[in-house]
């Protein structure tokens, strides 16, 4: 197949939430058939609930700064594929993405023909796949690989890597995970493995006892960012400064700065120093890296006239954060908040964090089969100034007349967010 072919075939392999089927034995068959690729990988494993995308593109950085060749696989993807696996901070070819694709889908039709398999690899087990063929076929000196959904269960959780990383938890996708935070942490915590040192971010009290318990009965190394001292911290609308240093008397001083904005990504940033640091990474490499990280969709700033911000807060975490950096930066402005969201969302708790800081809500949807609808939205929520589109265009041309007095947050749906970007491009 060529690229659209693959991509096409991809998307028919249904939503990698609905689709997902539960347990490993499919990857690893198709891993298995391909020679085992995770095996010449040298990995570094990130689960949590938000923050693990921003926080393996601090880690994959650094490593680059420090001179390593490094692979890097992320999800969703915003506007292609492609960008889910990346080389040395580009994103594959769409030959590169075609090639992996048609080894991992022979495989797959090979095995199922041979009755060695009972269905196809989903979306994000395909993927997991290729992108562990690519890491292993560009010989890369580390790879960084992000946690679909849970972790116990997920595709990625078939690596044996060098570390284990884990960052806040909170509630998102509880049809799945569990709905107690201790079921979701136990989830997260099935990517720790004996031998394998795990870093910690601050965790809620519940999830913490959780994942410590965990570390404790498979008598693994722990490092966790409460052993490291925050200090001279200065945020602004674009990101933060601080000096990171840790209490036990081995551990060094980094001077960050964290080019990502956000008061949440300051524990996202100390996350990732304390990873690298474990891994050995220099001080140097690791300010450098974190203070050079770009990751798109997460409180991007893509136009200064009007001023817009585009923010994937998909879960009731990203919607408290994005509600806090509103609370710090622009409560003196008016808020002009352009929304989409997928079926499966929180959306009550979303919309009950997000609206009330909006003097204008747009509601909208992305071009995405998954999306609902505006109108069954608006039939949810109460709000003064509530306009309703079909269409993200049609929601960007009702704020074409923003003054200078107004900030327009496009958020809701990662989906939503990679469309505006293209279309704001």
């Amino acid at each position: 197949m060529n690229y659209p072919d693959s991509v096409q075939f991809l998307y028919s392999l249904g939503n990698e939430i609905k689709t997902a089927k539960f347990g490993l034995d499919r990857i690893r068959a198709v891993l298995e058939a391909l020679g085992r690729p995770q095996d010449r990988l040298r990995l570094v494993h990130v689960a949590g609930t938000n923050g693990k995308g921003s926080t393996c593109a601090m880690i994959e950085r650094a490593l680059r700064a420090d001179g390593r060749r490094t692979g890097l696989f992320t999800s969703p993807h915003l506007s292609q594929p492609t960008e889910r696996i990346r080389i040395d901070g580009c994103d594959v070819s769409t030959g590169q993405f075609t090639d992996a694709f048609n080894r991992v889908h022979r495989a797959a039709e090979e095995l199922l023909a041979a009755g060695d398999m009972d269905f196809h690899t989903t979306y994000f087990e395909t993927v997991t796949a290729m992108a562990l063929l690519i890491f292993a076929d560009e010989k890369v000196d580390m790879a960084v690989m992000e946690v679909g959904m849970g972790g116990r269960l997920d595709a990625t959780n078939v690596i044996s890597p060098v570390l284990s990383v884990i960052t806040p938890v909170d509630f998102d996708h509880e049809a799945y995970l569990g709905t107690s935070l201790e079921a979701i942490a136990g989830e997260k915590a099935g990517i720790l493995k004996p031998g394998v040192p795990a870093v910690f971010a601050r965790q809620r009290r519940e999830a913490g006892q959780v994942l410590d318990q965990r570390a404790a009965s498979l008598g693994i190394e722990v490092s966790r960012t409460s052993d490291w001292q925050i200090c001279d911290l200065d945020i602004d609308a674009r990101g933060s400064r601080f000096r990171m240093w840790g209490r036990p008397p081995a551990l060094p001083v980094f001077q960050l700065h964290c080019s990502l904005a956000g008061e949440h990504q300051v524990e996202n940033a100390a996350t990732a120093a304390a990873a690298l640091n474990r891994l050995g990474i220099s001080a140097a490499s690791i300010e450098t890296g974190i203070g050079r990280t770009v990751w798109p969709g997460r409180l991007e700033r893509v136009s200064s006239r009007p001023e817009i911000i585009l923010d994937g807060a998909h879960n009731p975490a990203g919607a408290r954060a994005l509600a806090a950096y509103i609370d710090r930066f622009y409560a003196d402005r008016h808020v002009r908040l352009i929304y989409g969201a997928m079926r499966d969302k929180a959306i009550d708790e979303i919309v009950g964090i997000l609206f009330p800081r909006a003097r204008q809500v747009i509601l909208t949807a992305a071009a995405q089969p998954r999306a609902l609808a505006p109108t069954a939205l608006r039939d949810m929520i109460r709000h003064p100034d509530l306009r309703v589109t079909d269409a993200l265009p049609e929601a960007l041309a009702i704020v074409a007349d923003a003054t200078p007095h107004d900030v327009i947050f496009v958020t809701g749906s990662l989906y939503l967010v990679g469309q505006a970007r293209e279309l704001l491009r």
